[in-house]
């Protein structure tokens, strides 16, 4: 059974040069899910962005679980219609098992993000 737990994070919205040029803390996983945004967690604070216009905000809208990559790929094989980045680490998003779900994958584990209204759906739906 999967259990995601919500987490803090960070969420920035700037421009593409500003996240392209930043220095991240080396304890953070930064999620670049648009041109213009990163999620990133844990969360942040103190950057100095080269975006005076940059919008830095907590987050508390995911949870997350981190699952042995071989579990992992054996649900996303039935459950992903989409394919997954062949190389390591990656981050990809799209719907899992009609969800809408971002993935953090690495040669031994994949992150699973969820949005916490979809939580109780993901976990019902995830089954290896």
């Amino acid at each position: 059974m999967l259990t995601l737990k919500q987490i803090p994070a960070t969420r920035i919205v700037a421009t593409s040069s500003a996240l392209d040029q930043a220095a991240w803390p080396a304890d953070t996983l930064v999620l670049r899910i648009a041109t213009d945004e990163v999620l990133v967690t844990p969360p942040v604070d103190g950057l100095n962005l080269e975006d005076p216009h940059a919008i830095i905000v907590p987050d508390g809208g995911f949870a997350t679980a981190w699952v042995a990559a071989d579990q992992a790929l054996a649900f996303l094989e039935r459950a992903c219609e989409w394919a997954l980045p062949s190389q390591r680490p990656a981050f990809a998003q799209g719907a899992v098992a009609g969800v809408p779900i971002k993935l953090w994958l690495e040669d031994e584990r994949i992150l699973f993000v969820v949005p916490v209204p979809y939580v109780h759906d993901f976990e019902a739906r995830y089954q290896i």
